[in-house]
């Protein structure tokens, strides 16, 4: 059986080849020094892996599909559910989005899905900020501990991350989730200011706060690439 396609994308920063998987494709990440005849025998090597994510991913969109990005379609803002009210104006060079109760309303300056789209994501992000702050500065202050900062991103295959500095990012995406999955997300990176790694010792910190972090990271697998506009 053939290999799913898959593109290649060199870093500067990769120590080792890898591939990621998302409702996207397939991509390979290799460092500079990898010649690429070595890309095709690595990624065989992972076909079986590579298979069995895509087969999750579509189940996933199956039961959870992507949002219609069109006039009266909806979107999803932690666990609700937004009425899209499109209105295109010619001439504007900058988009605006306004939330009104259950009424999300986006005026842009061109038709179609991807100017609808990039619009949705900029609100997503402002409001990924205040969501995640929200949560986030109570969290460290329960724990005594503390933030050096926060990002707002957009990665493909990662939720959240804090780095050894206390740098915390966060994935916007995860306002596409119900909110106990974005809570518990906040969760896990705070208690990563503790322990920076996933040994033992960092589950027990877990469970000890967040007794039902099997279940949401389990939600997480087999739901998060669903989440996307």
């Amino acid at each position: 059986m053939a290999s799913a396609p898959y593109t290649i994308r060199r870093s500067r920063r990769a120590r080792r080849a890898r591939i990621e998987v998302s409702a996207e494709g397939v991509e390979v990440v290799v460092p500079d020094g990898l010649p690429l005849r070595a890309v095709e025998p690595f990624v065989e090597e992972k076909r079986r892996w590579i298979e069995r994510t895509l087969r999750r991913i579509r189940e996933a969109e199956a039961e959870q599909p992507p949002p219609q990005l069109v006039d009266g379609g909806q979107v999803p803002y932690l666990g609700d559910q937004l009425t899209l009210e499109v209105h295109v104006e010619p001439g504007r060079t900058r988009a605006h989005v306004a939330c009104e109760g259950a009424r999300l309303g986006v005026a842009v300056g061109a038709p179609g899905a991807e100017a609808l789209r990039q619009a949705l994501e900029r609100w997503y992000r402002r409001r990924a900020r205040e969501e995640v702050t929200s949560r986030l500065d109570p969290a460290v202050a329960r724990a005594n501990t503390s933030y050096s900062g926060l990002q707002i991103r957009g990665q493909r295959t990662r939720w959240a991350s804090c780095s050894s500095t206390g740098a915390m990012s966060f994935n916007w995406r995860l306002l596409l989730a119900p909110a106990e999955i974005l809570d518990y997300v906040v969760e896990h990176e705070v208690a990563h200011l503790e322990v920076h790694d996933h040994s033992d010792r960092f589950w027990s910190l877990l469970a000890s706060r967040w007794p039902e972090y099997r279940h949401h990271e389990a939600w997480l697998r087999k739901h998060g690439q669903a989440l996307r506009l």
